[in-house]
């Protein structure tokens, strides 16, 4: 296990005042090196985020936990002979999800009551203006035109992207050494926000072959970047595969919210950052698709290495255009 110590906290006050630049050049860094950052000062009040942290456990509670804990016993009991396929295939988690844009289903899901529905449409908002203003910092590092990757996102049939929100629980877990709280894997999307307990730990992100510890801090909002940036960057900022360790102690509340591109919208690495060459589809490190396409391989997939799932897109770009070129 590596060290959580150098983990990159960026205190985006900053970005106002003389420190701008070296605040900046840490953005870059946590984005290059490390693909995972976590901002403090990021607008979002204090007071918002402790609203939504307690209406989220009391909704646990009243409302999915006896139903976890039903589903758990019943999922290690049938794995008693087979711990392996135990491991390999649940996650030791509770879940929901919300979705926003490009159209809102909150008041569609059941048992929430209306002052939950009311903060978490407050906080959603608050997280996509800061989801928007997370890119355009990213452009600028890049040297993108401010609200390129925004753009990007937009989905042609709404002129939207899609932006949604996992609330999850991850319970004691009276096997963490069979079971996973979440497999290992990277996300499919663009910008991942994520709000998380600041009592209980258990994320982790794979660096340099290491697991190192993303730090619970309170009031901070974790950052990661999906594969979908890593396309459109074309590899200057990567996706990194993360987990869930299952602890044995302790409830952890995660609520992550993912601000993806449009579901038609068409994904390819930014011309700018494509080096001059004889041909730029072969300068381009990584293949042009539509995000619904890549969605559809990812959820058979997520689990697995991304490099395939590119690879697999970068083959049907070839052989599209080789048969463009023979006709």
């Amino acid at each position: 296990m590596a060290p959580a110590s150098s983990f990159p906290i960026i205190d985006m006050g900053l970005l106002a005042g003389e420190q701008r630049p070296a605040a900046m050049n840490l953005l870059n860094d946590a984005c290059e090196n490390w693909g995972f950052f976590q901002i403090l000062n990021h607008g979002i009040s204090t007071e918002l985020m402790d609203e939504v942290e307690k209406l989220t456990k009391d909704h646990y509670k009243r409302v999915r936990e006896q139903r976890f804990l039903e589903f758990a016993s019943k999922a290690l009991k049938d794995g008693d002979g087979d711990a392996k396929a135990v491991a390999e295939n649940l996650d030791w988690e509770s879940t929901f999800f919300v979705r926003h844009l490009p159209e809102s289903n909150l008041a569609d899901i059941p048992d929430l009551d209306d002052g939950y529905r009311r903060a978490m449409r407050r906080f959603a908002g608050d997280l996509e203006a800061l989801a928007e203003r997370l890119l355009d910092l990213l452009c600028e590092n890049l040297g993108l035109e401010k609200g390129y990757l925004a753009r990007a996102f937009r989905g042609p049939s709404t002129g939207a992207p899609t932006f949604a929100t996992k609330v999850s629980s991850y319970p004691p877990c009276p096997r963490p050494d069979l079971v996973n709280g979440l497999r290992a894997h990277t996300d499919a999307g663009g910008i991942i926000l994520l709000f998380q307990d600041d009592r209980v730990g258990g994320l982790q992100l794979l660096k340099d072959g290491d697991w190192v510890d993303v730090p619970p801090t309170r009031h901070s909002i974790v950052v990661n970047l999906g594969d979908q940036l890593e396309v459109i960057t074309n590899g200057r900022y990567k996706s990194v595969v993360h987990r869930v360790v299952a602890q044995h102690d302790g409830n952890r509340m995660s609520i992550a919210s993912f601000y993806n591109p449009g579901s038609d919208a068409v994904i390819f690495p930014a011309p700018e950052l494509v080096k001059d060459g004889d041909d730029d589809a072969a300068a381009a490190a990584y293949p042009r698709f539509v995000f619904e396409d890549y969605m559809k391989l990812y959820v058979r997939h997520k689990f697995e290495a991304k490099e395939p799932r590119f690879q697999a897109f970068k083959s049907m770009e070839t052989e599209s255009s080789n048969r463009i070129a023979i006709a």
